[in-house]
This record gives C-alpha cells, sequence and structure tokens, in this order.
C-alpha cells in the first residue's frame, strides 16, 4: 500500500484479514447518502425519513450473501462501507469490541 498517496495507510494492520473475522462490520448500522446507489429492496427508511441498508431477522446487512458471506454489493456498495478498510482502525476498535462481548469459551482440561 502507498502510503504516499493514502494517509491512513500506515494505520491499516496487515495482519487482519475478512477471512478470519465474524463479519462484524457487517451488523453495524450503515446509514446511507444520496451518493449511494443501492438497490431499493436493500433500503430501510425509519419513521424519520432516514434511510439505511436493511438488516435480516439475525442483525446480519441484508446485503450479507449467508453462504459465500462476503457482500453481494460490493461494487455498488455505499460510500461509508468503502471507507471502512479492512484492518483499519475502525475494523480493529470493532472487531475488538465484538470479541470482549463475545469471548471465546476456555476449553475444560479433564485430567
Amino acid at each position: 500500500m502507498n502510503t504516499d498517496t493514502d494517509p491512513y495507510a500506515e494505520s491499516i494492520d496487515p495482519r487482519v484479514h475478512c477471512d478470519a473475522c465474524e463479519a462484524v462490520c457487517c451488523r453495524l448500522t450503515v446509514v446511507l447518502m444520496p451518493d449511494d446507489h443501492v438497490p431499493a429492496w436493500l433500503i430501510h427508511r425509519d419513521a424519520h425519513g432516514m434511510e439505511t441498508l436493511a438488516k435480516g431477522e439475525e442483525g446480519w446487512c441484508a446485503a450479507l450473501d449467508p453462504v459465500r458471506m462476503c457482500c453481494s454489493i460490493y461494487e455498488e456498495r455505499p460510500g461509508i462501507c468503502r471507507k471502512y478498510a479492512m484492518g483499519g482502525p475502525s475494523c480493529r476498535y470493532e472487531r475488538d469490541k465484538w470479541r470482549s462481548a463475545h469471548p471465546i469459551p476456555t476449553p475444560v482440561v479433564l485430567s
């Protein structure tokens, strides 16, 4: 990654990969901006008219392909999703917060 053209590049942790994640970012609320062009069936509009990406019953983004665990509208994803860099500060913060709330159980060792 070229740190001369991307001021955030030096804050990216290259050890963080989406394939070793619980897709925590796909549970966040994504507020849509006027420049975003996502399919109408993926838009949730609240009582105040604010538009967000819809979520399924389990709390996952409705654009998440549950079989491949990837974004089904990746090329047309909203701007906020484009700015959410894999391994970036926001990504690492959300992953750490998720792991704190959902710790991996300690295995029981029987002797």
